[in-house]
Order: structure tokens, then C-alpha cells, then sequence
């Protein structure tokens, strides 16, 4: 009985009181909100397992990341895993922490690896979904501009989604190349990086190994484009089927340059 009590009574200091219960984990943990502030605590992340012989595929999210450009290509990749006879890809989230990251719509995510430690997959796919601040102060981030063009050195595809271009110019891989961003943000890129051939009226552009988007929910098509590049226009359709998505290629404004 008096064992009975001792935990009634150590279960009611931690439940009401500011007391912090640590939990040992590897080095992937994230910080909790408690009773409204940060605390201590740690709670184990596992890391994706990321399978031999398929893409990797990552995803750079930042604070201020849009929903949609990051979820709509993740989605469209991350199912290929439920197709047969492909060369599937592993999907992953890039951050410069392993904190939660909120999106600018308020979604709380946890970066599955950060890329400013050694234990970095190498990245065959490095996807840029748009940012609240691509246009101005993240493009300042130095650490961030010189991972993505480290990335590039070996990546054989390198994506954006609307303002995510604005990142993959500032690196000064899209010079000489051709591209687009959120129709909106247009003449903002071209009045930013004037040596650059950005396209109006198109939903996404590929040349060489970029592929730019106009983002929204349109970033759907591009991801649904480098599917269909990569495995053809069946699986393409078989995966935009399984979003309920009518996926027809010829019916998408774009550019590809040869």
C-alpha cells in the first residue's frame, strides 16, 4: 500500500509541477512545448529508413515552408514505393536543425536529417518546395546556398516549387539555364538575377537537370512530370490515379529543353 501511494503522489509532481522528464535517445531528438513553454524534453525520432537501390530523394524545409510545395511532390514520390518494377525512391525532409520546423500554414514538422551534420544521406533528388522568405532573407543564408550547391555537384535532378527557384538561382546554378517560378513572382526573379531566361505561361520548365514549377497546387505536375521521365507515362498515370489526379502530359503548359 505504501508503494501504491509513493507513485500516486511521484505521478502528481511530474503531472502538475514544471518537472522535466529526460528520455536517453540517439543524437535525432526534438525539443516539446509543455504546459505552453519549451522545455528540455527529448523524444526519440526515428530516422526513414532509406532503402539500397533507390533514389533518395530530399526535401529542403525551412521555417515558413508552403504546405502544398512540399507535400504535393512528397506525395507523388513517396508512393512510388507502392509500384513494382521500378527503381523506387526513398523520401526524406532536410533542415539546418533537427527541431520542429513550422510551416507557414502552422504545420509542425520533424526534419528527418540535418545538413549541417556528417551523417547525411548522399541526394539523388534534392526537392525545394517554396518558403515565406525565399525572396529575401533566406536567400542571405549562406550555410543554406552552399549546401544546395554541394548537392548539385552530384544530384542528378534538382527541383524547386515557386519561390524555391529564387533559392536554386541565388546558388548560381540555373545561369545559363532556363526557368520559371510563381507567375506572380516573375519579374521579381528576372529583376533579381537579370542574367537569367525565365519563362512566363508555363507550369514548369525542364533543362538538363533542373526543373523549375510555378508551384500551388501545380506543383503536382511537375512532380508528376519527372515521374514520367523517370519511369514513363504509365506509372505516371498509375500514380496520379492514386491522388485522383488526370494526369496528361500533353495538356500541361511546359518547356523542355533539349
Amino acid at each position: 500500500m505504501k508503494y501504491v501511494t509513493f507513485l500516486f503522489i511521484i505521478c502528481c509532481i511530474i503531472s502538475c509541477g514544471d518537472a522535466t522528464v529526460n528520455i536517453e535517445t540517439d543524437k535525432n531528438t526534438v525539443g516539446v512545448v509543455q504546459n505552453g513553454e519549451d522545455t528540455s524534453s527529448a523524444f526519440a525520432k526515428a530516422k526513414p529508413e532509406l532503402k539500397e537501390g533507390r533514389y533518395n530523394v530530399a526535401f529542403l524545409i525551412m521555417d515558413g515552408t508552403y504546405n502544398t510545395e512540399l507535400t504535393a511532390p512528397f506525395d507523388i514520390f513517396q508512393h512510388t514505393q507502392y509500384r513494382e518494377n521500378i527503381k523506387q525512391m526513398n523520401v526524406f525532409t532536410v533542415a539546418n536543425t533537427l527541431n520542429p520546423i513550422r510551416t507557414f500554414e502552422g504545420m509542425y514538422l520533424l526534419p528527418d536529417f540535418d545538413y549541417t551534420a556528417s551523417d547525411l544521406p548522399k541526394i539523388d533528388i534534392l526537392v525545394v518546395p517554396s518558403a515565406e522568405h525565399h525572396l529575401d532573407t533566406d536567400l542571405e543564408d549562406q550555410v543554406m546556398i552552399d549546401f544546395v550547391k554541394k548537392v548539385d555537384k552530384d544530384a542528378l535532378y534538382m527541383t524547386s516549387h515557386c519561390d524555391g527557384a529564387f533559392v536554386l538561382a541565388k546558388a548560381g546554378i540555373l545561369d545559363g539555364k532556363v526557368s520559371t517560378t510563381f507567375p506572380s513572382d516573375i519579374d521579381k526573379m528576372r529583376e533579381t538575377f537579370p542574367q537569367l531566361d525565365i519563362r512566363k505561361d508555363v507550369l514548369f520548365v525542364h533543362d538538363g537537370k533542373y526543373i523549375t514549377s510555378a508551384g500551388g497546387a501545380k506543383s503536382f505536375e511537375s512532380a508528376l512530370y519527372l515521374a514520367e521521365h523517370l519511369y514513363g507515362a504509365e506509372i505516371a498515370r498509375s500514380l496520379a490515379g492514386g491522388l485522383v489526379i488526370d494526369w496528361k502530359l500533353d495538356e500541361v503548359p511546359h518547356v523542355i529543353m533539349e
